[in-house]
């Protein structure tokens, strides 16, 4: 197989993703600027892969004109939030595709249907076209697509395939801003043995990065663009977050104050990480207790927010859902919404916190809770604990901290070494600000590692996990 992949670049963006692309194409592959389109024989490429910047909601002129130029395409892309596209089947759109390019060769043909929540039964429709056409392969996506599959009635067993695409881990993040050298393969001490391990020489720099993450990570069109990291409010806020909130989600669920559902988000979002319940969040928004449980079913949908529910000290569920954490999928979604984050902001460990937790979204079918009880007068708290489905026991245990305090003092570990002294747990780890390091206190051993650095690993690891399915 032989790709090409040509280009139109205004400001350098569509260019740079294109380059990232080309990297993960297997085989014979070219890549060059649509300015040099007559350096090649197009019929020489099995596939041609097409970069564009949006003019006006379409490919940009030049783009455009190359590809009316393309014989034998096999690529057709609609857009269903479009309007005329309203009362339309999919079927229907279908037909209108091929008649548009005069194909009527489908084997191998490639069909994306993209915003598919605003097509009414689309499951049911394209089960009918999968069946029709065994030799074309069909793609649906959607900013709500989260939603649709937890609104959905139909499995699709047999015919449908589910990817869901989080946001940018800290990994790929430091990837496509080329700065690997910052990260070398070492060993630490975990659990009194030495494993293999990401670790940073720059720790000082990988910081920055991170903070940098925490702010305008998500997505790749932002990592990439300095001109939306300047004004996040308008690129991200108006084209991701109220498209979903006050477009998306009340299509899909009859939500009648949209405002309400956008006020509560922003709510949420600058209270990342915090601990909720049901009464103080009424309280703090004005929304009722009925309500409140709905958007946050909306939105955990949507995949905007995450809920954590507690354990107590022998890793237990509570019979009786009192409070609960609630953390943004993506960071920079507060930045989105409020301004960039700084070092020096109180706000700061909630933030890595969810960048963290961020990091561990992108594994499926995790039961990730944090732990909380009382101790007397006092409270016990662990950040993050991971149960095992199957035997209902923790397997690790770990502490978020954006300071060097516990590594200086782990005596005051109290809480930590509580639980893992109850489910007898003989590690954990607790992130620091720059320091790495391991240490035994009461026969547990503790393995410090800065929160850059493990939000690093969490990700690089998750990768491999995937690469190997």
């Amino acid at each position: 197989m032989k790709t090409l992949i040509i280009y139109s670049s205004q400001t350098g963006n569509t260019k740079m993703v294109c380059e990232k692309a080309f990297e993960y194409i297997n085989g014979e592959k070219i890549i060059i600027p649509i300015k040099e389109k007559d350096s090649v024989n197009l019929d020489e490429f099995d596939n041609i892969i097409v970069g564009t910047w949006i003019d006006k909601a379409n490919a940009n002129a030049e783009a455009k004109k190359f590809i009316n130029t393309l014989s034998n395409k096999k690529i057709f892309f609609i857009g269903i939030d479009n309007p005329i596209y309203i009362n339309l089947g999919l079927q229907d759109i279908f037909d209108m595709c091929q008649e548009a390019v005069g194909n009527t060769h489908l084997k191998g043909t490639y069909v994306f249907f993209d915003e598919i929540q605003y097509l009414k039964d689309w499951e049911r429709h394209l089960k009918v076209l999968v069946d029709s056409y065994p030799d074309t392969k069909f793609v649906v996506s959607g900013s709500a697509a989260a939603a649709l599959k937890w609104h959905s009635t139909e499995s699709g067993a047999g015919r449908f395939t589910d990817f869901m695409l989080p946001p940018l881990t800290f990994q790929e993040f430091i990837h496509l801003k080329g700065k690997e050298n910052l990260m070398q393969k070492q060993n630490i001490i975990y659990n009194g043995k030495e494993i293999p391990y990401w670790i940073s020489p720059h720790i000082n720099e990988l910081n920055n990065e991170f903070i940098q993450y925490l702010n305008f990570g998500g997505y790749p069109e932002v990592v990439f663009s300095e001109k939306i990291q300047q004004d996040m409010g308008r690129y991200i806020k108006n084209d991701i977050v109220d498209k979903v909130l006050l477009r998306d989600l009340p299509s899909l669920y009859g939500i009648k104050d949209v405002q309400e559902l956008n006020r509560f988000f922003s709510y949420i979002a600058y209270n990342t990480g915090n601990e909720f319940s049901y009464e103080k969040m009424a309280k703090e928004s004005g929304i009722n207790k009925e309500m409140l449980k709905k958007y946050l079913e909306y939105l955990e949908a949507a995949f905007l927010i995450k809920v954590l529910n507690k354990v107590d000290i022998n890793a237990k569920k509570l019979k009786r859902i009192t409070s609960f954490k609630v953390y943004l999928t993506n960071p920079s979604l507060r930045t989105a919404l409020f301004s960039p984050i700084k070092e020096s902001d109180e706000e700061m460990g909630n933030m890595v916190e969810t960048a963290i937790l961020a990091q561990w979204m992108h594994r499926e079918k995790l039961n990730l809770t944090y732990a909380r009880w009382k101790e007397g007068r006092k409270e016990g708290e662990v950040d993050l604990v991971l149960i095992d489905d199957k035997h209902f026991k923790p397997q690790w245990a770990v502490e978020i901290k954006w300071s060097n305090r516990y590594y200086q003092m782990p005596q005051d570990l109290l809480s930590l070494m509580n639980f893992c002294r109850v489910n007898k747990l003989m590690s954990a780890i607790i992130t620091t600000k720059d320091i790495t390091g391991a240490k035994t206190i009461d026969e547990m051993n503790f393995t410090f590692i800065s929160s850059s650095i493990y939000a690093y690993n969490v990700g690089a690891n998750t990768l491999n996990l995937k690469l190997l399915q």
